[in-house]
């Protein structure tokens, strides 16, 4: 049986994502055990999204040192903010969270952490649609079975950076690059002045041949020397005895 293909519909839905980003940064990191991967919103924003329009995208952050990279293209892209937060990002998201309620049609929470349960079970209440973005494996299965729907967030939506070097380091490895240039070219000249010496001595020193044939030479000499006995006459006039 072939399948129809369905009418168009035209979805007017309004949806808002709420990122809690400690959370979903270290679940990342979890994954790739690499504390240079990052999400990739440009990918995974659509995929929340589907055909829908978004309303908000707010991103959660503990502390103040946040990338202005991240704020700028969070704000170029999708007109997202990012929000920092003095502790965890539960809080502060839950309060938005319930204020938007009568504002969107779904709310989408970047986040598997269960202390989220009663916030998604109020929102349900008040009738929005309630969407749990996050990594599988670090994921509580009370909000996987709470949640409307489930986005299983994997390795085709993150990538990985390298940072840039500081000056510093940079600086350091100049500096290690011309001592290593430094140490090669003092081994190449005491390489030199050892060879030097060598030759020297080669020249003061015969060769093996040499001293063979010294030897060999000295040798036949004393082989065909005469041997003289000893008199046994010792004084100013030595004679031989008359036989």
């Amino acid at each position: 049986m072939n399948e129809q293909k369905p009418d168009e519909v035209i979805i007017s839905q309004t949806v808002a994502i709420l990122i809690d980003g400690n959370n979903i940064e270290r679940s990342i990191h979890d994954q790739t055990n690499d504390p240079n991967t990052m999400l990739n919103f440009d990918r995974l924003i659509p995929k929340l999204l589907g055909n829908r329009g978004l309303n908000r995208l707010i991103y959660f952050r503990e502390g103040k040192q946040i990338s202005q990279k991240l704020r700028d293209r969070l704000h170029e892209f999708f007109h997202g903010s990012v929000r920092p937060c003095h502790k965890s990002a539960d809080i502060p998201l839950s309060i938005n969270a319930m204020q938007l309620a009568s504002k969107v049609d779904t709310i989408v929470i970047m986040s598997g952490d269960s202390d989220y349960i009663e916030l998604v079970r109020h929102l349900k209440s008040e009738g929005v649609r309630v969407e749990i973005a996050s990594v599988d494996a670090t994921t509580s299965n009370i909000i996987k079975e709470e949640c409307d729907h489930h986005y299983r967030i994997n390795d085709d939506d993150w990538f990985t950076y390298a940072p840039k070097q500081s000056v510093n380091n940079k600086n350091n490895k100049r500096r290690n690059n011309k001592k290593f240039a430094d140490d090669k070219k003092a081994d190449k000249d005491n390489t030199g002045k050892q060879l030097t010496g060598e030759q020297q001595h080669d020249e003061q020193q015969p060769s093996s041949n040499e001293s063979d044939i010294l030897t060999t030479v000295k040798q036949t000499t004393n082989q065909y020397e005469p041997e003289y006995p000893q008199s046994q006459y010792i004084g100013n006039d030595q004679t031989t005895p008359n036989a």
